[in-house]
């Protein structure tokens, strides 16, 4: 507990620095966060014997990082183009890949990538100063991304003590034995809260965050579930050791892979760029 308790607080100042200074040091991180998320999604689907085509998912990656980074305009374009190329490649090129093998490497680079090209653009939403402290200034973009952070870290917490102190029913016992219904519960009320909380700190719309608090919370648990499924399907408990006592990359951001996009989107979605 001491060790994950210390990396935590290492994690988090990490965080503070990468989010606040944002650019290419952001762009860096989410480059490294992605490729280590690939390997270990790759590496857990080898374990259940299946070709994962891990070197063209490399490539492939960095080519939608690249995109979403320099040439955002293109990256509708780009994502498609990009799995699709690597599925003719696995399918093609390489004799012994089966046709689930292509599948599931074509859908790990959807499910890895889209969410971290996401966040980088979010990130570099409007450049404007959104609000400042004594401490520093957040933009527009950099308010939002500690928002996504915070909500889905708030999730998560809501969950595990409402959880720990009433649950008794089980939300999904085949997938999760440990979720239960009064802890997902307490997610969507503690996370609509926290969320709120920071739109009337930040002085942006408290309905229309309160609604993207609710959707947080909703989001990060489908993603925790849907890892839980695939780390079940291929027979291991954590994605990988590379952060003490924490697991993986992978079992991190599992709640991230969702809810980036949907903070992205919802941003565009709801118009909160104009008010």
């Amino acid at each position: 507990m001491l060790v994950r308790i210390i990396t935590g607080i290492i994690g988090i100042a990490a965080a503070a620095f990468v989010i606040q200074t944002g650019g290419a040091v952001f762009a860096g991180f989410t480059l490294l966060l992605m490729l280590l998320a690939w390997f270990e999604y790759a590496r857990a689907f080898s374990e259940r014997g299946m070709g994962i085509a891990l070197v063209t998912g490399f490539i492939a990656l960095a080519a939608m990082w690249y995109a979403a980074w320099q040439k955002p305009e293109l990256l509708a374009l780009a994502c498609p183009l990009i799995v699709l190329v690597m599925l003719l490649e696995s399918v093609l090129m390489r004799s012994s890949t089966t046709i689930m093998d292509a599948l599931a490497s074509g859908a790990g680079i959807i499910y890895i990538g889209f969410p971290f090209t996401c966040l980088l653009q979010l990130r570099g939403m409007l450049p404007e100063t959104l609000f400042s402290t004594e401490i520093s200034s957040f933009t527009f973009g950099c308010a939002f991304v500690w928002i996504m952070f915070i909500g889905t870290w708030a999730s998560d917490t809501f969950a595990y003590f409402t959880g720990t102190a009433i649950g008794r029913h089980k939300l999904c016992p085949s997938i999760s034995p440990n979720k239960t219904i009064e802890g997902f519960m307490g997610s969507v009320i503690g996370t609509t809260a926290v969320v709120a909380g920071l739109g009337y700190y930040l002085n942006l719309p408290l309905q229309e965050m309160a609604v993207l608090g609710l959707l947080i919370a909703i989001f990060a648990t489908l993603g925790d579930l849907v890892e839980s499924v695939a780390k079940r399907y291929v027979g291991i408990k954590d994605s990988g050791n590379i952060i003490p006592g924490h697991g993986g990359v992978w079992d991190r951001f599992d709640s991230v892979l969702f809810t980036a996009p949907l903070v992205f989107y919802f941003v565009q979605f709801v118009n909160l760029l104009g008010k």
